[in-house]
């Protein structure tokens, strides 16, 4: 996933230069897949303050409604924040919860009953 969201910052970085609009859609597309993956690694964490702002982001850049911000100006910084925050995701390292972290079982041992030393008893 952590190249995954290095490809979505890189494709909101690009978005800055002047495009044709079928790399806007495009760039919906993607980064609405990244939000979606990075809300349900949140949802598995629990940490509800990033997965509100990934959620912000997937509701600016879904592409089955799309929100049009009809001037370049104004989805320039918000391209550049996008771009920041999903390299933020990918770079830094989050804390694995309780579930998530592994605990070395040993086997145990099955004594029997013919392992059983019996003192002798005294006379």
């Amino acid at each position: 996933m952590k190249s995954f969201f290095i490809f979505c910052a890189l494709c909101c970085f690009i978005a800055i230069l002047k495009l044709p609009i079928a790399y806007y859609t495009f760039l919906r597309i993607v980064i609405s897949l990244g939000a979606i993956l990075a809300i349900y690694s949140f949802l598995t964490y629990k940490d509800h303050t990033w997965l509100l702002v990934f959620a912000i982001i997937l509701i600016f850049f879904n592409p089955v409604f799309p929100i049009y911000l009809h001037r370049k100006s104004v989805w320039i910084p918000l391209d550049i924040v996008t771009g920041i925050l999903f390299l933020l995701l990918a770079f830094i390292k989050r804390k694995v919860p309780e579930k998530a972290r592994t605990m070395e079982v040993l086997p145990v041992e099955k004594t029997y009953t013919r392992d059983r030393i019996i003192s002798p008893k005294k006379l």
